[in-house]
């Protein structure tokens, strides 16, 4: 009883502040955005979407209470089973699942819905965590690198598989804790450039980019290599990176042609030029852009957002939900959610560099990736700067599947770094 009382001590309570004014603030907008003044929508009535996203947060509790309970190294011993267990789900919501909004991604019970693949990040952190941590596992070594790259694209095919693509890409973020843990330079480097080309590909045909790589050259070879390094070596190797990358980029075109779904190129042309398709990819992203900007310095109000009364933006209360906050609130609201969320980032990050064993700080990194990834790509899909592909805003966006994964995945460190003042270093 003792060790429990120690560990509420120490557990990170301005964290856990943050987890609680998140949370809040979530539910007052979804709340909002279901709201209809005609039928005076009440929040504690569970047949609307708003009580019952009530209903999820005091279920969250109760889960934050067992994992505080539960004794910290059950999470490392177990990370295999708990991820084995993910993977089933994964297959098995492919077997059973139902079609939701052309994802099959949900398992029905009864009248309540679990998606898999939110747990399935948090199974992942987990095995990740654990892999990479052995005293035996080298990430420079390519047969590590490989085993470690497996154990994150396993889920993500099974994901991509339910047509859930969205929360695929989401798996991106353990690169994260991968440079940290010691993955060498390179391979983020070839994913940010990768990033980089393909965006720049949007925009720009082939030939420009392919003119521009070969400025880029010239300067390296003639301002950045030192003299001495001036050899036929250098130049057939700079050769290769530029040639790589000319390749990739004249592919593109290709890939958004021939490889993706049509609803994938749309949205992409969506991004590109959100008039090019107003009343369908398109309308979700002009009508949420209009809401945000309606918003102006201090919002219209709590429950006077017009856009939303009159369901201009379709999922505002899940994907969309900023779009809420924007027009009630205002710039001053958004600035708000944000400086919230920058300090969740930056307080995680802090908590996990102070941890005493690399499982706890490896798996304190992927809690901040997963969530930073997913703050990055659904405040920036609804201001009209990222490809709507559909991820929730963490404690923010309606859903139980959601909100209990995050919660999970955020309290399971919590509790690793509480117990961090009694454990001994294994760095």
């Amino acid at each position: 009883m003792a060790r429990n009382e120690h560990i509420t001590q120490n557990i990170d309570w301005l964290t856990v502040l943050i987890y609680a004014a998140c949370v809040t603030m979530g539910l007052f907008n979804v709340y909002a955005a279901v709201y209809n003044p005609e039928e005076q929508t009440k929040l504690f009535d569970l047949s609307n979407n708003a009580g019952r996203q009530l209903m999820f947060i005091g279920s969250a509790g109760f889960l934050i209470i067992a994992i505080l309970v539960i004794d910290h190294k059950f999470w490392e011993a177990f990370a295999p089973i708990i991820y084995g267990l993910c993977i089933f789900l994964l297959l098995a919501v492919l077997v059973i699942g139902s079609d939701i909004n052309g994802s099959k991604s949900w398992i029905k019970i009864g009248s309540f819905s679990l998606q898999p693949a939110e747990f399935a990040k948090l199974g992942t952190a987990l095995m990740i965590s654990k892999f990479i941590t052995q005293p035996s596992v080298n990430l420079t070594k390519f047969r590590d690198l490989l085993l470690t790259a497996g154990i994150i694209l396993l889920p993500m095919l099974l994901i991509i598989l339910s047509k859930e693509t969205g929360c695929a890409l989401v798996f991106a973020s353990f690169m994260v804790v991968l440079y940290r843990e010691g993955i060498p330079g390179i391979y983020p480097s070839i994913l940010l450039i990768a990033i980089t080309l393909f965006i720049l590909s949007l925009f720009f045909s082939p030939l420009y980019i392919s003119l521009g790589l070969v400025v880029l050259a010239v300067i390296i070879f003639r301002f950045v290599i030192p003299r001495y390094d001036r050899n036929q070596k250098t130049i057939i190797n700079l050769s290769v990176i530029f040639g790589a990358m000319m390749l990739f980029s004249a592919s593109v075109d290709f890939l958004i042609k021939n490889v993706l779904q049509p609803h994938h190129r749309k949205r992409i042309e969506v991004l590109i030029d959100p008039k090019a398709d107003p009343m369908g990819k398109g309308w979700n992203v002009i009508q949420s852009k209009i809401a945000i900007g309606s918003g102006r310095l201090w919002g219209k109000g709590f429950l006077d957002g017009t856009q939303t009364k009159f369901n201009f933006v379709p999922e505002q209360h899940t994907d969309f939900i900023f779009c809420t906050i924007g027009e009630e609130h205002g710039f001053v609201g958004s600035a708000a959610v944000v400086l919230l969320i920058l300090g969740l980032m930056c307080r995680l990050i802090f908590l996990a560099e102070r941890q005493r064993t690399r499982f706890a700080r490896a798996y304190g990194y992927c809690v901040a990736g997963i969530l930073f990834f997913h703050f990055l790509v659904n405040i920036g899909m609804t201001i009209g700067l990222m490809v709507v592909i559909g991820i929730p805003l963490p404690f923010f966006s309606y859903g139980g599947s959601s909100m209990w994964a995050f919660t999970i995945l955020l309290f399971i460190f919590l509790k690793l770094d509480a117990q961090r003042p009694f454990t001994l270093s294994r760095t």
